[in-house]
Protein backbone atom coordinates (compact mmCIF):
# COMPACT_ATOMS: atom_id res chain seq x y z
CA UNK A 1 0.00 0.00 0.00
CA UNK A 2 1.29 3.45 -0.84
CA UNK A 3 1.11 6.08 1.85
CA UNK A 4 0.09 9.48 0.47
CA UNK A 5 2.29 12.44 1.29
CA UNK A 6 2.45 16.02 0.14
CA UNK A 7 5.43 16.51 -2.20
CA UNK A 8 7.96 19.29 -1.88
CA UNK A 9 6.77 22.65 -3.20
CA UNK A 10 7.54 23.50 -6.80
CA UNK A 11 9.28 26.43 -8.39
CA UNK A 12 6.89 28.51 -10.50
CA UNK A 13 8.20 29.58 -13.90
CA UNK A 14 5.95 31.45 -16.31
CA UNK A 15 6.90 31.41 -19.98
CA UNK A 16 6.02 34.68 -21.70
CA UNK A 17 5.67 34.72 -25.49
CA UNK A 18 5.21 38.12 -27.05
CA UNK A 19 6.27 40.46 -29.80
CA UNK A 20 5.46 43.41 -27.49
CA UNK A 21 7.48 42.92 -24.30
CA UNK A 22 6.43 46.26 -22.81
CA UNK A 23 2.77 45.13 -22.87
CA UNK A 24 3.60 41.86 -21.12
CA UNK A 25 5.69 43.79 -18.59
CA UNK A 26 2.66 45.91 -17.74
CA UNK A 27 0.89 42.73 -16.57
CA UNK A 28 3.71 41.74 -14.23
CA UNK A 29 2.70 43.86 -11.19
CA UNK A 30 -0.69 42.14 -11.07
CA UNK A 31 0.93 38.72 -11.26
CA UNK A 32 3.47 39.49 -8.55
CA UNK A 33 0.63 40.66 -6.28
CA UNK A 34 -0.93 37.21 -6.67
CA UNK A 35 2.15 35.00 -7.00
CA UNK A 36 4.86 36.78 -5.04
CA UNK A 37 8.00 38.55 -6.16
CA UNK A 38 9.98 37.80 -9.26
CA UNK A 39 13.37 36.30 -8.52
CA UNK A 40 14.68 36.35 -12.06
CA UNK A 41 13.74 37.18 -15.62
CA UNK A 42 15.50 35.28 -18.36
CA UNK A 43 15.41 36.40 -21.96
CA UNK A 44 14.82 37.23 -24.58
CA UNK A 45 15.16 33.71 -25.85
CA UNK A 46 14.71 32.97 -29.53
CA UNK A 47 11.34 31.54 -30.46
CA UNK A 48 11.73 30.35 -34.04
CA UNK A 49 10.33 26.84 -33.66
CA UNK A 50 6.88 27.70 -35.02
CA UNK A 51 4.87 30.53 -36.51
CA UNK A 52 1.76 29.33 -34.65
CA UNK A 53 1.49 32.53 -32.59
CA UNK A 54 2.41 35.07 -35.30
CA UNK A 55 -1.13 35.81 -36.48
CA UNK A 56 -2.33 36.54 -32.97
CA UNK A 57 0.76 38.00 -31.28
CA UNK A 58 2.50 39.50 -34.29
CA UNK A 59 5.81 38.66 -35.91
CA UNK A 60 9.03 38.67 -33.97
CA UNK A 61 7.69 36.62 -31.06
CA UNK A 62 10.33 35.96 -28.42
CA UNK A 63 10.28 34.24 -25.05
CA UNK A 64 11.06 35.36 -21.54
CA UNK A 65 10.95 33.23 -18.43
CA UNK A 66 9.59 34.82 -15.28
CA UNK A 67 10.97 32.89 -12.33
CA UNK A 68 9.02 33.53 -9.14
CA UNK A 69 10.77 33.60 -5.79
CA UNK A 70 8.16 31.90 -3.61
CA UNK A 71 7.92 28.14 -3.83
CA UNK A 72 4.37 26.91 -4.44
CA UNK A 73 2.21 23.95 -3.56
CA UNK A 74 2.05 21.83 -6.73
CA UNK A 75 -1.72 21.64 -6.36
CA UNK A 76 -1.96 25.35 -7.22
CA UNK A 77 -0.94 24.91 -10.87
CA UNK A 78 -4.51 24.85 -12.24
CA UNK A 79 -5.47 27.98 -10.27
CA UNK A 80 -2.34 29.74 -11.51
CA UNK A 81 -3.14 28.83 -15.13
CA UNK A 82 -6.66 30.21 -14.68
CA UNK A 83 -5.09 33.42 -13.33
CA UNK A 84 -2.70 33.75 -16.29
CA UNK A 85 -5.60 33.13 -18.68
CA UNK A 86 -7.52 35.99 -17.02
CA UNK A 87 -4.49 38.28 -17.31
CA UNK A 88 -4.03 37.42 -21.01
CA UNK A 89 -7.72 38.08 -21.64
CA UNK A 90 -7.63 41.46 -19.92
CA UNK A 91 -4.98 42.65 -22.40
CA UNK A 92 -6.64 41.41 -25.60
CA UNK A 93 -7.26 43.86 -28.41
CA UNK A 94 -9.77 43.01 -31.13
CA UNK A 95 -10.06 39.49 -29.76
CA UNK A 96 -6.31 38.86 -30.06
CA UNK A 97 -3.94 38.25 -27.18
CA UNK A 98 -0.87 40.44 -26.99
CA UNK A 99 1.11 37.88 -25.03
CA UNK A 100 0.87 34.23 -24.04
CA UNK A 101 1.55 33.15 -20.45
CA UNK A 102 2.27 29.50 -19.76
CA UNK A 103 2.90 28.62 -16.11
CA UNK A 104 5.15 25.70 -15.37
CA UNK A 105 5.87 23.77 -12.19
CA UNK A 106 9.50 22.80 -11.71
CA UNK A 107 10.28 19.95 -9.35
CA UNK A 108 13.44 17.95 -8.85
CA UNK A 109 11.79 15.14 -10.84
CA UNK A 110 10.18 16.97 -13.76
CA UNK A 111 8.91 20.14 -15.37
CA UNK A 112 5.16 20.35 -16.00
CA UNK A 113 3.28 22.96 -18.03
CA UNK A 114 -0.37 23.83 -17.48
CA UNK A 115 -2.73 24.06 -20.44
CA UNK A 116 -6.41 24.32 -21.22
CA UNK A 117 -6.10 21.92 -24.16
CA UNK A 118 -6.84 18.25 -23.64
CA UNK A 119 -4.75 15.61 -25.41
CA UNK A 120 -4.29 11.89 -24.77
CA UNK A 121 -1.05 12.40 -22.84
CA UNK A 122 -2.30 15.20 -20.57
CA UNK A 123 -3.76 14.71 -17.10
CA UNK A 124 -6.82 16.65 -16.01
CA UNK A 125 -6.27 18.77 -12.90
CA UNK A 126 -9.40 20.91 -12.36
CA UNK A 127 -11.34 23.88 -13.72
CA UNK A 128 -10.65 22.90 -17.35
CA UNK A 129 -6.87 22.79 -16.84
CA UNK A 130 -4.58 19.90 -17.75
CA UNK A 131 -0.99 19.07 -16.77
CA UNK A 132 1.50 18.32 -19.51
CA UNK A 133 4.61 16.41 -18.52
CA UNK A 134 7.15 18.37 -20.54
CA UNK A 135 10.55 17.27 -19.21
CA UNK A 136 11.76 14.59 -16.82
CA UNK A 137 14.99 14.73 -14.86
CA UNK A 138 17.24 11.75 -15.50
CA UNK A 139 20.86 11.50 -14.45
CA UNK A 140 22.21 15.04 -14.67
CA UNK A 141 19.69 16.80 -16.89
CA UNK A 142 16.11 17.41 -17.81
CA UNK A 143 15.17 15.32 -20.82
CA UNK A 144 12.24 15.61 -23.22
CA UNK A 145 9.51 13.02 -23.48
CA UNK A 146 7.85 11.95 -26.72
CA UNK A 147 5.25 14.75 -26.61
CA UNK A 148 7.63 17.59 -25.63
CA UNK A 149 7.27 20.66 -27.84
CA UNK A 150 10.36 21.53 -29.94
CA UNK A 151 11.05 24.74 -28.00
CA UNK A 152 11.38 22.77 -24.75
CA UNK A 153 13.65 20.24 -26.50
CA UNK A 154 16.05 23.05 -27.40
CA UNK A 155 19.46 22.66 -25.68
CA UNK A 156 19.44 26.33 -24.59
CA UNK A 157 16.07 25.89 -22.86
CA UNK A 158 17.14 22.65 -21.19
CA UNK A 159 20.42 24.23 -20.04
CA UNK A 160 18.50 27.21 -18.63
CA UNK A 161 16.05 24.96 -16.78
CA UNK A 162 18.90 22.81 -15.43
CA UNK A 163 20.54 25.94 -13.97
CA UNK A 164 17.23 27.05 -12.46
CA UNK A 165 16.82 23.56 -10.99
CA UNK A 166 20.15 23.88 -9.17
CA UNK A 167 19.02 27.16 -7.60
CA UNK A 168 15.67 25.57 -6.74
CA UNK A 169 17.43 22.60 -5.14
CA UNK A 170 19.42 24.99 -2.92
CA UNK A 171 16.18 26.78 -1.95
CA UNK A 172 14.62 23.48 -0.92
CA UNK A 173 17.63 22.74 1.26
CA UNK A 174 17.67 26.24 2.77
CA UNK A 175 21.00 27.14 1.17
CA UNK A 176 21.18 30.85 0.19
Amino acid sequence: MSIPHVPEPCRLIVSVLTAQKEVADSALPGLTRELGPLENEIGPLAFDFTTYYDEELGTGVRRWLWVFSDLRDRGELARIKCLTNEVEQSYTVGGKRRFNLDPGAMSLENFILATGKNRAHRIYLQDGIFAELTLIFQGISYRPVESTFPDYRDPEMIDTLNKLREIYKCKLRGIP
